[in-house]
């Protein structure tokens, strides 16, 4: 066959049918038989999206995420996305076809070294050495990315898709990561033995390993409230009496308050990220006394960012299940408060609902005076935290949802409640912008029989609105709800906070209506302005994705409160010590 061949025939059977990208001269000749091979291209208007679209479909599926493009600047236009996906331990395989061999190191049109590139942010690089290789370097590709958990490169020169091979097609190889050590799963067991407030931190990999009812039976064996970890909302059922919210920047308090109290944490498949174990509301809630028992499938991330007293290098619900089998062998110290813990739980939560509840507006002065500034503008406008409680209580129990980075999605953390994995989107440690759309685009074409909603702040929308055309074009519905506050706010509210409201760069006026925008590529387009419209406008805009198969921008115009900053960890208030900044002191 041909090494093209040879390529397409692995990605098959590596159960492959969708790949994100746009059409170009380096892989044509591939490209030409992905159709009857059964594979369908899904061209985008950037390649950033492509990522972003291949992150969501690996997430949303548990498979392989597949993105391609032409050399060069179509590969560079793709290291944020794989970036977003690294930290987000998706297996993304991202195809990199190169300058032809005989070129290489002249110069040549659309050049770059490519490897180089994606180095931090891959687990594999494989670089196609000879046409003969090109079956066993990409099967490779897709096995380091499941059994590594992140994105892998395959690094293809053009010119070797083309001649005449004789190849054996790799069959996929899957690694059974178990349960870890004999000898660490019974430390860890002696030590939950003693624990009297034992408090479970629901990480990513309890979504990766499909391992939610085995965290469920190990937190209901202890009686121990279970936390997510800061951006996996959907690792724990929302509905369950022992889940308490995420942790992390504007996560749940209930959460916080609760695992401030543990003497011992179990961290399963997480790793403990410091963005996400950072003080909130003005607590520093992590417990620094407690004993910590750290499950992760990859072994360089036990005691990484905490100090661990228990490390397990196994797959998360197969430690879980050993844990809940060890556990009902022992008498538990904290069987005898396990009533007394429940009451704990239940109302630490039903405190924190209710301050939610009548946390309507920003109480901060900067907040307040914008209310106040609001009055005299024609419009309604709206609280972020009104439409984001509206938005809550109107979302189907099945939905996807992906949250873009900036500060109203941050806010969102409070109000995203989940009952099943494999629901929440959002860009993770990487942070980048323009993430939310493309994401769910892909999350969507993974899984087309749940809805599919994107959050995004007008910043970060503007990013990436024009992948409104991707979703129209190529029949993937989704449902993007736009936050329109006219600024950059997480870092507006750092001006406000320690720059003493010297606003530079930050405001995002514009007379255009994203709304219209998006009509104008053949979506539809819904304004709201009236708090009782944010629901009904979610539900039909639901009904004609999932009915109909039509994608909708709702606009929601946003009054310009803020919540809090979102790297007060990383600023300080300026001392100017020249003459001529005295003013700005």
């Amino acid at each position: 066959m041909t090494p093209s061949e040879a390529f397409v025939e692995t990605m098959v059977a590596n159960d492959v049918t969708d790949i994100f990208g746009i059409m170009g001269s380096a892989f044509m000749d591939a490209m030409d038989i992905f159709a009857p091979a059964g594979i369908r291209l899904v061209p985008v208007v950037h390649e950033q999206g492509a990522a972003h679209m291949a992150d969501g479909y690996a997430r949303a599926s548990g498979r392989h995420g597949v993105v391609i493009g032409q050399n060069g600047p179509g590969i560079s236009n793709c290291v944020t996305g794989i970036a977003a996906a690294f930290w987000a331990h998706s297996p993304v395989v991202i195809v990199t076809p190169e300058a032809g061999t005989t070129g290489i190191g002249l110069g040549g049109f659309q050049e770059a070294k490519q490897l180089p590139m994606f180095q931090e942010f891959t687990k594999y690089q494989g670089h196609v050495t000879h046409p003969a290789r090109m079956a066993e370097f990409t099967g490779r590709c897709f096995d380091r990315a499941m059994s590594e958990n992140g994105p892998t490169q395959l690094n293809i020169p053009r010119d070797y898709f083309y001649g005449e091979i004789t190849v054996e097609i790799p069959q996929p190889r899957r690694v059974d990561r178990g349960a870890g050590g004999t000898k660490s799963l019974d430390e860890a067991a002696a030590l939950l033995a003693t624990a009297k407030f034992p408090v479970i931190v629901s990480g990513g990999g309890v979504v990766m390993a499909d391992g939610v009812e085995e965290c469920k039976a190990l937190a209901e064996r202890l009686g121990a409230p279970v936390v997510n970890s800061y951006q996996h909302n959907d690792s724990f059922p929302a509905s369950h009496p022992l889940w308490a919210g995420p942790l992390g920047y504007q996560g749940s308090k209930a959460g916080m308050k609760l695992i401030s109290q543990a003497d011992v944490v179990i961290a399963l498949g997480t790793r403990l990220g410091p963005f996400g174990t950072l003080p909130q509301y003005g607590q520093a809630y992590w417990p620094t006394e407690a004993k910590i028992i750290q499950i992760d499938a990859d072994h360089t991330m036990l005691g990484l960012v905490k100090k661990i007293s228990v490390g397990i290098c196994g797959d998360a619900k197969a430690v879980a299940l050993e844990l809940s089998k060890r556990l009902d062998q022992l008498t538990l110290a904290c069987d005898a408060t396990k009533a007394e813990r429940a009451a704990t739980i239940k109302a630490e939560k039903e405190s924190w609902e209710e301050e939610l509840t009548a946390w309507t507006h920003e109480k901060d002065e900067y907040s307040l005076d914008m209310l106040e500034e609001h009055k005299n503008e024609e419009g309604n406008w709206l609280s972020p935290r009104q439409v984001l409680r509206e938005l809550e209580k109107a979302m189907p129990e099945n939905a996807m949802i992906s949250t873009d980075i900036g500060n109203i999605n941050s806010v969102a953390h409070s109000y995203l409640r989940f009952e099943k994995p494999r629901s929440f989107f959002a860009p993770m440690s990487f942070g980048n912008c323009g993430y939310a759309l493309p994401t769910m685009i892909g999350a969507k074409a993974a899984a087309m029989d749940r809805p599919a909603v994107a959050y995004a702040g007008d910043g970060a929308w503007a990013m990436s609105m024009g992948e409104v055309l991707t979703a129209v074009r190529h029949d993937i519905p989704v449902t993007a709800i736009v936050f329109r506050n006219r600024q950059w706010g997480a870092e507006k509210k750092n001006q406000v906070e320690f720059y003493n409201r010297r606003f530079i760069a930050g405001e995002l006026d514009n007379g255009e209506s994203f709304a219209a925008m998006a009509q104008t590529m053949g979506a539809e387009g819904i304004v709201v302005d009236q708090l009782e419209e944010v629901g009904p406008a979610l539900q039909r805009a639901l009904a004609a994705q999932m009915e109909e198969g039509k994608t909708t921008v709702i606009e929601i115009m946003c009054t310009r409160e803020l919540g809090d900053p979102f790297r007060r960890d990383a600023l300080a208030k300026p001392v100017r010590t020249l003459e001529k900044y005295k003013d700005y002191v």
